[in-house]
């Protein structure tokens, strides 16, 4: 037996496993191969034989499967020689699976994006309302369905920025920056709760650390310099003005930021 038709036989012996695991779509797929392989290899009759014995066997198998027959409530047929009819009926079968996955994929998404703005819809209500234990509650709810969303951890942080619960707001920005270390955005709003909160040391490692994934970027300067500003480092301040307007020579921000860190040079007192 040459190596296609014994990897068509390992295709179809695989099969009944797939189908144990759930994976009803790889157990289609191959099924078709098999069948494609069988097709385009001359076969001496023991083979031939042997195919159709497999063929009838597994196609028995495919053909109680609870989830095949919900997509396929016409029972396959098969008689030997008629392999070409067979996958012809399989690409039909595919279409519908895969065009079933789809649907379901899209809907499963609707459903979650739904869940995700009702959560932070509460939890906005309840922390314009001063309950932020309870706020916290419905976000960690909502995190235990969706731990893997950067994006919804980094809202709920925003939220906490807002309503000035800046150490809360750090958890979240943690999660977040776990999942994605090389976030320029999350560093920025990690060292802006850290700013606020007269964390200046700390703040300034990370605006350091964003740096150095976004060296060109102005407004990454001016916040650095927002904090300076704050810290009273007046020095450290017109420096980083002046690397924004480097980089952006019409940033009036930076400008006035530049000014009024040297007075301050000028003018201590």
């Amino acid at each position: 037996m040459s190596a296609e038709l014994i990897k068509a036989r390992s295709k179809i012996a695989g099969i009944t496993g797939q189908l144990k695991k759930g994976k009803l779509h790889q157990a289609v797929i191959s099924l078709h191969d098999a069948l494609g392989i069988i097709l385009r290899t001359p076969l001496i009759k023991h083979e031939q034989d042997e195919f159709a014995r497999s063929l009838e066997q597994i196609l028995f198998v495919l053909n109680k499967d609870a989830e095949f027959r919900k997509l396929c409530p016409v029972l396959l047929e098969y008689r030997k020689g008629e392999e070409k009819e067979l996958l012809d009926t399989l690409r039909t079968v595919l279409q519908d699976i895969q065009g079933s996955a789809v649907e379901e994929a899209q809907a499963l998404l609707a459903a979650n994006e739904k869940a995700k703005a009702e959560a932070l819809a509460r939890g906005r209500e309840l922390l314009a309302a001063g309950k932020f234990k309870d706020a916290k509650l419905v976000f960690d709810k909502a995190l235990l369905q969706f731990g893997g969303d950067t994006d919804l951890k980094s809202e709920i942080a925003d939220l906490f920025l807002a309503a000035e619960r800046y150490e809360t707001a750090l958890e979240y920005l943690a999660q977040a920056l776990a999942d994605f270390p090389e976030s320029v955005h999350i560093m920025n709003r990690i060292a802006m709760a850290l700013r606020k909160m007269n964390r200046f040391e700390d703040a300034e490692q990370y605006y350091r650390k964003a740096l150095e994934y976004a060296k060109d970027d102005p407004n990454l300067f001016f916040n650095m310099g927002r904090m300076y500003i704050d810290w009273k480092q007046w020095k450290k301040a017109a420096k980083v003005a002046e690397l924004a307007l480097r980089l952006k020579p019409d940033f009036d921000h930076a400008r006035k930021m530049l000014t009024f860190a040297q007075k301050k040079i000028d003018c201590p007192n």
